[in-house]
């Protein structure tokens, strides 16, 4: 019976190779010299630190136009307010992956209406979709794709 999976995943190589592009530009730019201003990777967590607010919001710029180049969608960075104090401004940046059970019960409500004859179910972090025809599955990525979720998707282990 054919099947795919519906995933939200990032790779974590290409999250590294963005920080470490956004720290290079921050080092070049005229506006950013004697700033103290850094990016922090730990993990899925970015910590933007800068002498100013204002700085934030360009290094923000700079970060996500960074992800944006190595294939990472923006839709997936949860952003926190800054923490200002006099010295240093600080903002977290989480970058989300996996789909939580809400997420997955939004797909498996938009594909049941949809009135296909597949069959979702939750595993995991992931959701798994199977169906008696390859028409009919690639009818539901197509409307998963065409629906506004706050996510970002992909579609994998796509089985005949």
């Amino acid at each position: 019976m054919p099947s795919f999976d519906i995933v939200s995943e990032l790779q974590q190589n290409e999250i590294i190779n963005a920080v470490d592009q956004a720290s290079r530009e921050l080092s070049t730019r005229f506006d950013f010299r004697g700033a103290n201003a850094k990016f922090e990777l730990n993990e899925k967590i970015i910590t933007l630190s800068a002498s100013a607010e204002f700085q934030l919001k360009q290094m923000l710029d700079i970060l996500s136009l960074r992800l944006a180049k190595r294939g990472i969608d923006v839709q997936c960075m949860k952003i926190d307010d800054p923490d200002v104090n006099l010295a240093t401004a600080k903002q977290v940046v989480t970058l989300r992956e996996g789909i939580d059970s809400e997420l997955a019960k939004k797909i498996q409500r938009l594909i049941k209406d949809s009135k296909i004859k597949v069959q979702a179910a939750l595993q995991d972090k992931q959701v798994r979709v199977t169906g008696k025809s390859r028409d009919d599955l690639q009818e539901v990525i197509a409307m998963v794709r065409n629906a506004k979720l706050e996510m970002p998707l992909q579609f994998t282990n796509f089985r005949d």
